[in-house]
């Protein structure tokens, strides 16, 4: 199946589809130059298939391109980063610390 995220700033968060089927997402709060991620979300039919984290990449690789400061309040998204720290620099660097960063 085909997977594709597509940002949905009217409902505040990015979504995974596999083919058709909605597989979960990540919910945020956009402010200024920020972006606040919150909650991410899987259905369980999909965990364990790598659909997470091809979600906080995309998400993550989309603040990068629109130049926004992240803000990883959500537990999966701060995890994600830590196994990632390529991201880290998205966290501005007074707040890292804050996010055990």
């Amino acid at each position: 199946m085909e997977r594709r995220v597509v940002d949905s700033p009217e409902r505040s968060r990015f979504e995974i589809f596999d083919g058709e089927e909605s597989a979960g997402f990540a919910e945020y709060h956009r402010f200024g130059g920020e972006i606040a991620f919150i909650h991410t979300e899987i259905d369980p039919r999909f965990e364990g298939h790598g659909l997470g984290g091809a979600l906080a990449r995309a998400a993550l690789d989309s603040a990068r391109e629109q130049g926004l400061a992240v803000l990883p309040f959500c537990p999966f998204i701060r995890r994600w980063i830590v196994k990632h720290p390529e991201y880290a620099d998205l966290v501005p660097q007074n707040q890292r610390p804050r996010f055990g960063l």
